[in-house]
């Protein structure tokens, strides 16, 4: 067998073998997938603030006699 068909065979056969590791390997997540997960329950978090805060402002505005009644 030629020298560079045997090459090509050995890397695809390597090749082959490092995807199938690759695809079976359960390590958990990547960093990247934790790192992006963070940031948007930060962002949910952030949003959710806003929301709380611009809605009790509202009701803190709503006019109402000593007796909590509305006038």
């Amino acid at each position: 067998m030629d020298p560079s068909i045997a090459l090509v065979i050995g890397m695809m056969r390597y090749t082959f073998l490092r995807l199938q590791l690759a695809r079976d390997d359960e390590r958990g997540y990547s960093a990247e997938a934790v790192i992006l997960t963070a940031l948007l329950a930060g962002l949910a978090l952030a949003v959710g603030a806003i929301i709380v805060t611009k809605i009790t402002g509202k009701a803190n505005s709503i006019p109402v006699d000593s007796n909590g009644a509305l006038p």
